[in-house]
């Protein structure tokens, strides 16, 4: 079943955000296996992230890689992450 994953990352700024994702696109294989969809959104405090995720399994094993580059490139931690069952889900045109 598809998950919704939603965290407000306070002090985190665009570019960090940005070093973090290029970090993790660098890591062999692919970290973002089973993410559906994925936004980013800048806001006046940090960045608020948003994801579609096919599984509570994929978003773990992310997890699993995220958490220890975030600390490694320097991000704050914090920001308590919630996740929803999806009803339904579609992607407009496909």
């Amino acid at each position: 079943m598809a998950i919704f994953m939603q965290v407000e990352l306070a002090g985190v700024t665009s570019e960090q955000y940005d070093k973090l994702n290029a970090k993790l696109q660098s890591l062999p294989g692919n970290p973002f296996e089973g993410c559906l969809a994925h936004v980013a959104v800048a806001t006046g405090s940090g960045l608020h992230i948003f994801d579609l995720w096919e599984s509570e399994e994929a978003l773990r094993r992310f997890n699993e890689v995220v958490m220890p580059v975030a600390s490694e490139v320097g991000l704050p931690q914090g920001g308590e992450p919630t996740t929803s069952q999806v009803h339904n889900y579609w992607v407009p045109g496909a």
